[in-house]
């Protein structure tokens, strides 16, 4: 294994995403609203439930439509707690891996599609690595920013759920073991299942639009998971989560398979 072009590659892309502002900073500007100003807005949402027409006081009914195995935890709780801890530990969990998801997925599109589009293609063909050497360095390029992003994310909503929930909960309630598994198990492989199809389509594709709007679909799941967690059919419990990641890193294997089977320079040399 050629770790020294794999590196040379990886920071060569790398350097590219971070210089097209038109990807740069997305990735940037979404992480800090959907885990810096969401969950501190989220958090404040107790304050005003005596408001005419906030209509919080349902939060009695929400709960009783929820999994018996949810309810079981939030007995503990008063009202308005249990109204911060089903919002920020349950209802905006799937949002998280929304961040790796599309941050692997952003990186990934631009890695072949990208080359095609700056006209750099060739020398990318000519550097001394394997198809799959080449293959392995485009995956790093996306799946280490997303990680980054996906823990750094993860210790920024913990700071700010636990700092603006404060005056309600009265303690630190977050992360609970659900979360880190989420972030440690889970995060990863959803990064994962986002750049191999991603990369698998921007290796066709002729523009970096065509690569990610084609790529996306892969979010599908996520949005299931929202769906199922607003409407009282599921919660991202313990063991569901470790089964999400189980079965995630399952069609990461098979998409590493697949893209390293299907994945040829010589294709890509014909697609210029």
């Amino acid at each position: 294994m050629n770790w020294r072009s794999i590196r040379a590659i990886v920071r060569k892309d790398l350097r590219v995403v971070f210089q097209n502002k038109g990807v740069s900073i997305p990735l940037i500007v979404l992480p800090v609203l959907v885990l810096g100003v969401m969950p501190g807005l989220a958090a404040l949402v107790p304050r005003f439930q005596d408001l005419p027409g906030a209509g919080l006081t349902e939060i009695g009914d929400f709960v009783q439509r929820l999994p018996s195995g949810l309810r079981a935890e939030l007995a503990g709780y008063n009202e308005a707690q249990t109204l911060i801890v089903v919002l920020l530990v349950y209802l905006l969990a799937p949002m998280y891996l929304v961040l790796p998801l599309m941050v692997a997925s952003v990186i990934a599109a631009d890695s072949f599609a990208g080359e095609k589009e700056r006209k750099t293609m060739e020398a990318l063909l000519y550097t001394p690595t394997t198809d799959g050497e080449l293959l392995l360095a485009k995956m790093l390029s996306a799946w280490l920013p997303a990680l980054g992003i996906a823990w750094g994310g993860f210790i920024l909503y913990g700071i700010v759920v636990n700092a603006a929930a404060w005056s309600t909960m009265g303690r630190i309630f977050f992360p609970n073991t659900m979360w880190v598994i989420l972030a440690l198990w889970v995060a990863p492989a959803i990064a994962g299942m986002g750049l191999g199809t991603t990369v698998l389509v921007s290796a066709r594709a002729e523009t970096f639009q065509e690569a990610y709007q084609v790529g996306a679909i892969v979010v599908l799941p996520i949005v299931l998971m929202v769906v199922g967690q607003a409407t009282g059919v599921m919660y991202l419990s313990t063991w569901l989560v470790g089964l999400v990641g189980l079965v995630l890193w399952a069609v990461d294997v098979v998409l590493l398979w697949v893209g390293g089977r299907k994945f040829r320079r010589t294709e890509l040399a014909t697609r210029m």
